[in-house]
């Protein structure tokens, strides 16, 4: 045989045996691109041909199903393998965390170390990946353990993996360490998860200086970068370096990436650049929902929801793709425009898409519901949700607190725990408010216990909240606690702790406050100047109550609302001043509503001035028809003047209009139970111990001096009658209960849902000293403190600003006067100067009109903490058995100033 033709033979034969390598690579490669694209049952008829499998197919068929998320079959075809290696294995655990299954994905690692196979790079990346998603910050760290001691610490996607793990579980020191240690070898990537870690986590302005960092290393960045560094522009409205930002996107040519593109919109929005935001929504080639919603949401931000509901339509119409991500931010521009008909639209359209069954939607469309107070509609949406979430149940609860409806909005956070849902800042917010509202304390305690055993970050909505849920509970102690132990605070905690103040009797404090407010750098808004004159009212000071009304608009350009007007009529009503507070309705800029005329009613009730109380009752018929109330405060005023005609012909108007008097009553809430007693009724279970108890309550007060006073019970029936319908008050039912049920030491707490008539509220004083006890009433204006027969409202409650000769005579035994003198300049009249008065910096006198049984004058030195005790009462000429018989008799006289 020739040499020619061996070497020909042997060609051939090397041909033919090669022939199937070459097949195999190509069927490989064809199983390659079908699983890269992600047709799997095709890869697979491809798989199933194969005469001859190596590592390479049986690992790219494992990866086509475990990246498609057919784990199971991934985990059949595995189990099918030859000869497993680290790339197999690791191709099935990259499927398992890409799809979220971490205990199996963890189980397979430990398994493929056990069976000797080390894993790579890109299986640690995985783990780390699904860790940081997930939130696996223990297990994160054990890979982070793992990469240490096999020395893959120093692989940058390793390094890279584990600072985006740490950052995305909130621990940003670490990632920072990590990040610190890689002196080289950083990439893009890098530099982008820690860029991003920062953002993420609140740290804007370092998100931006690694930014700058990076780019001064000559780093690139990418689409993934610019999306966290426009969010922290955002988050600082730093406009200026989202601009620069800007240019970098345009020059990097990423201007087209839709992501990047929504990223900038997003971020103009944020900055109040509405007009570049626009600019950059039409700039885009190819227009994209996420774009398009980040503009909606941009306008919704921004307070323009019209415009956003007309980019919606315009987008619906253009026929691009509607998504979960649309829907809610056009629902919350519904919202804010209050449009009931176009929400109703919306949800149907909802339905139609199909997107009803999304969380983010039905929060939203709960959210709307709420917000246009319509909770039915709320709730049916809720009871259909098939999965809810922490958002389900806080947008409910605090729609139901919103609208008013506090007992349903805890009822639903009592079912959100037993569904073992954990709360969140802004719903312990709305339970708190609820508790604040219907007064309950211990579950407000409960509640504030909670909070702080569940490791939740303080937040000031949930400060504020507690601030006011204890105000309102009359802990007012607990109340600046809560003030002092704040990291900061906003104007709301600042007139939170005003007005709470001024409602338990301290206005002075409540001035002092505001003071210090504007001294630390905050201005007031419309609602701390509600609350100083409050304050001024309740505590006589009309001076400052000018002053502060007058700055309102000269100083902080805030214009006087009704309320504002109430208030100052208000303040001037309880001292006296009448005219001027008539005046004062008559030169309003704005129309007077009902709240000013019940004010300035309020007052011609106090001052028995019949004509004007016609002229704001008149008012207040047009205002609001269907309203008892000015109707019964006028029959009282008719009943007091003794005008039992008119009295009597209001009452059949108010008959034929089928209007009733919204009925009185009170409440105790103890070891978690709330007792609510109505005058005169028997319904509760302990009635005949608590009834019991008010008639030996009652025959105590009395021989200490009490006497009831009748004016405050119905004019129509004798006198017996009268004082008996007085003794079944609801306030005294509840002090009753209190005083059995309440341990000794422990302050009485009662609510009640109107205003605590003028008889309870001297009866309650005589109760706090007879059996020693704190007594705290909030009613429907303010708090009362009782202790030692004093309260702590200064007996402002009823507008009048001055007590009559019977609590006179009760405070100079208890030598609350200065001094005692005979005599006056007018025979039969003496000078009175009572301890309201102290805050009058004139330290004006009041008289008191004949008869009186005494002669007395008081002075305030340096204020209450140093006063002079009484004088020897014998050289006035006055007995203590001339006092005691005084005090007992009742006597009242009608005071005014001099």
């Amino acid at each position: 045989m020739s040499v020619q033709l061996h070497r020909t033979i042997q060609t051939f034969a090397s041909s033919i045996i090669r022939k199937p390598k070459c097949s195999l690579i190509d069927k490989n490669k064809k199983l390659n691109e079908l699983s890269k694209l992600g047709q799997t049952d095709e890869a697979r008829k491809l798989f199933d041909k194969m005469p001859e499998r190596d590592e390479f197919t049986w690992t790219t068929m494992v990866a086509a199903y475990a990246n498609g998320g057919r784990l199971v079959e991934a985990r059949q075809v595995f189990q099918e393998v030859p000869t497993k290696s680290s790339i197999t294995w690791s191709s099935l655990i990259c499927g398992y965390c890409k799809h979220g299954f971490e205990i199996e994905g963890f189980e397979l690692f430990w398994q493929m170390q056990s069976e000797g196979h080390m894993p790579s790079q890109f299986t640690l990346g995985s783990i780390l990946r699904m860790c940081a998603i997930k939130g696996l910050l223990s297990r994160g760290e054990q890979i982070h353990g793992y990469a240490i001691k096999t020395c893959f610490d120093i692989n940058v996607f390793v390094m890279t993996g584990l600072i985006d793990m740490y950052a995305k579980s909130k621990r940003v020191l670490e990632a920072e360490c990590i990040f610190q240690i890689m002196s080289h070898g950083k990439n893009h990537v890098t530099w982008t998860a820690m860029i991003n870690g920062y953002s993420l986590n609140g740290d804007a302005l370092r998100a931006i200086q690694c930014f700058s960092n990076m780019r001064a290393e000559g780093i690139e960045a990418n689409q993934y970068t610019f999306p966290g560094v426009l969010s922290s522009c955002a988050a600082l409205s730093d406009i200026r370096f989202g601009v620069q930002v800007h240019g970098c996107i345009v020059n990097g040519g990423f201007e087209a990436n839709v992501f990047v593109q929504s990223s900038l919109i997003d971020m103009y929005c944020k900055c109040e650049d509405l007009h570049s935001a626009k600019k950059a929504l039409k700039q885009m080639e190819v227009n994209h929902a996420v774009s398009w919603n980040s503009m909606i949401l941009g306008y919704v931000r921004n307070g323009l929801p019209e415009e956003a509901l007309s980019l919606f339509e315009k987008m619906y119409a253009s026929d691009m793709e509607v998504d979960e991500f649309t829907y809610p931010s056009v629902l919350n521009s519904l919202a804010c425009m209050q449009d009931t008909k176009n929400g109703i639209c919306l949800h149907c359209l909802v339905v139609k898409t199909g997107y009803e069954s999304y969380k983010l939607v039905s929060n939203a469309l709960i959210d709307m519901y709420a917000k246009q107070e319509d909770l039915t509609c709320a709730i049916n949406v809720f009871n259909s949700m098939v999965e809810k979430d922490v958002i389900s149940w806080t947008s409910l609860v605090t729609g139901c607190a919103h609208n008013g409806f506090y007992e349903e909005a805890l009822k639903l956070f009592y079912e959100m725990r037993m569904a073992e849902t954990k709360p969140d800042q802004i719903i312990i917010a709305s339970v708190l408010s609820s508790c604040s509202e219907l007064a309950l304390l211990e579950l407000g305690q409960q509640v504030h216990g909670d909070f702080i055993k569940s490791g939740l970050e303080a937040s000031l909505s949930v400060d504020n909240s507690l601030m006011t849920m204890y105000a309102n509970c009359g802990c007012l102690e607990d109340a600046k606690k809560v003030f002092n132990s704040m990291q900061m605070h906003n104007v709301i905690s600042w007139t939170a702790l005003i007005v709470a103040y001024a409602q338990n009797g301290k206005g002075k404090e409540s001035l002092r406050f505001y003071e210090e407010m504007i001294a630390s750098g905050i201005e007031p808004d419309f609602i701390t100047f509600i609350g100083l004159l409050f304050a001024c009212s309740h505590t006589g000071l009309v001076d400052d109550g000018k002053k502060y009304f007058a700055s309102m608009k000269k100083d902080y350009g805030i214009r006087p609302s009704p309320d504002h007007y109430a208030c100052m009529i208000d303040l001037l009503g309880r001292a006296g001043k009448i005219q001027e507070a008539e005046k004062l309705v008559n030169e309003m800029d704005i129309e007077p509503d009902a709240t000013v005329w019940k004010a300035l009613l309020a007052a011609c009730r106090v001052h028995g001035n019949t004509d004007l109380a016609e002229k704001a009752s008149m008012a207040l018929f047009q205002l609001e028809p269907q309203d008892a109330v000015p109707y019964v405060m006028l029959s009282n005023i008719y009943s007091a003047a003794g005008k039992w005609e008119n009295a009597a012909k209001l009452r059949r108007k108010m008959n034929l209009k089928g209007l009733n008097k919204e009925p009185g009553y009170s409440w105790i809430e103890m070891n978690g139970v709330v007792h609510t007693f109505i005058s005169e009724e028997r319904s509760h279970t302990k009635s005949d111990e608590i009834y019991s108890k008010l008639e030996d309550v009652i025959a105590l007060i009395k021989e200490a001096g009490y006497v009831a006073d009748t004016n405050f019970s119905l004019h129509d029936i004798n006198e017996e009658g009268r004082e008996r319908s007085l003794s079944y008050h609801s306030e005294k039912l509840a002090i009753s209960f209190g005083l059995l049920y309440v341990p000794k030491g422990v302050p009485i707490r009662i609510y009640k849902n109107l205003r605590v008539c003028g008889d309870c509220h001297n009866a309650m004083k005589f109760v706090s000293r007879v059996f020693d006890r704190h007594i705290i009433l909030r009613d429907s204006n303010c708090f009362h403190h009782f202790k030692e027969e004093i309260c702590s409202c200064g007996d402002y409650w009823h507008q009048l600003p001055l007590p009559g000769i019977r609590e006179i005579t009760g405070l100079i035994l208890r030598n609350i006067f200065v001094s005692v003198k005979s005599g006056s300049d007018d025979p039969g009249e003496s000078y009175v100067l009572h301890d309201h008065l102290m805050s009058f910096p004139t330290q004006e006198l009041v008289a008191i009109p004949p008869p009186v049984c005494f002669s007395v004058a008081s002075i305030w030195l340096y204020g209450p903490e140093e006063k002079h005790m009484l004088l020897n009462k014998m050289e006035a000429g006055i007995s203590d058995q001339d006092l005691q018989q005084d005090y007992g008799t009742g006597l009242k006289g009608t005071f005014s100033f001099v």
